[in-house]
Formats: C-alpha cells, structure tokens, sequence
C-alpha cells in the first residue's frame, strides 16, 4: 500500500483525515508543510482558484519528500475559501478585516467550496466541495466578542464552523466536513481511486 502525507499543518484537516481509516490498523499517515503563493490569479473564479490551490499543496509536499520516499507516496493537498457573491474571503489579516467580513456575512448566505488533491508524482486527482452557509443576524458585540476570542485569525472567512463561530450558523446545505476543511466522502474516493484505500 502507497504511504500517505498530508500537506498541511491544519489541526482540523488532520482530524478529519485520520477518520478516514475507521481504526484500521494500517491507516497512517504523515505531514508535511508545504509553502505556497495564494495570491488569486487576475479575473480567476472561485472554484478554479480552490482547485489550483489544492493541487499547488499536494505538489509543493510532494517536492518536499526525498527521492526514494516520493517513489511509494501519495500526497493529498487541500483548500478552503468562503465565497459572498462572487467574492473570495480568506483569512484576515487584521481584527479590522475580521470584523468586516463577519458584517458582511452576517444575515446572509455565503458558499463554502474545499477542494482536494492526491498526486503520486505520475497522476493527480482532484474533487470540489461546495457547500451553502447561512448565518444569522450578528450585532456588533457578537462580532466583537468572537474576534476578541482570537478564533477567526486563521479561518478563511474569518470564522470557524467546528467552533465557536458555529453558534452563528443557522443552516448549511453541503458537506459539513467540507466547510471544516476535508470533504470525507470526496476524499475518501480520491484515496480509493489513488490507490491509498
């Protein structure tokens, strides 16, 4: 059986991942940090960006293995990004950014999309995850209170749906371990298909 890496340091990712072996002993597992430009191509639309983000993550931590480990590797990259009318939302870069993106969405619906990507060096696989987010009216406080917990700095939307920024969401239609960061069942068949599981 091929060895997995995952490329990513993502506490959420990795989690989710490690379900994905439903306790097998032989599941396992390693990680790498792969370092990449995510700047948005000019007029790139979201799920092309998503896509070609995920697939740079794989490659990148395929690169970041030694020759003889990259002959029996399959590496899985990932991307997520929130989407408001055609508008990517990545991770802030400020409490100030934060607490205008979390404006924005609140009352309103807002895409979700993670993409996926497995690549041995010879083949790459990819899927697309998007889900619908919406969240309930948030007053001023409630956008200051969760800021102030320091949660949504590393969230691409600036909130997270795993934890305390779950309390603002009202409904979802899609994947729930997508808007987290791994769609299971699309990774799932991506790792069958690579030949993982």
């Amino acid at each position: 059986m091929k060895s997995l890496v995952l490329a990513s340091t993502s506490p959420r990712r990795r989690e989710l991942l490690a379900q994905l072996g439903l306790s097998r002993t032989d599941f396992s597992f390693t990680l790498v940090s792969p370092d990449i430009d995510e700047t948005p191509f000019n007029d790139e639309v979201a799920d092309q960006y998503v896509l070609r983000l995920a697939q740079a993550k794989a490659e990148a931590g395929l690169a970041l293995l030694t020759e003889t480990d990259t002959n029996n590797c399959v590496v899985l990259g990932s991307d997520t990004i929130v989407v408001l009318d055609g508008q990517l939302l990545g991770k802030p870069a400020d409490n100030a950014e934060a607490q205008q993106m979390l404006s924005q969405l609140s009352g309103r619906g807002h895409q979700v999309m993670t993409a996926v990507a497995v690549t041995d060096g010879k083949v790459c696989y990819t899927a697309l995850s998007c889900a619908d987010v919406t969240f309930c009216e948030l007053s001023d406080a409630d956008i200051a209170a969760y800021i102030a917990t320091g949660e949504p700095m590393d969230k691409a939307g600036s909130y997270g749906i795993q934890g305390l920024g779950g309390s603002f969401v009202e409904r979802i239609n899609g994947s729930y371990s997508g808007i987290v960061g791994l769609p299971l069942v699309e990774t799932r068949n991506l790792l069958v298909q690579i030949g993982v599981l």
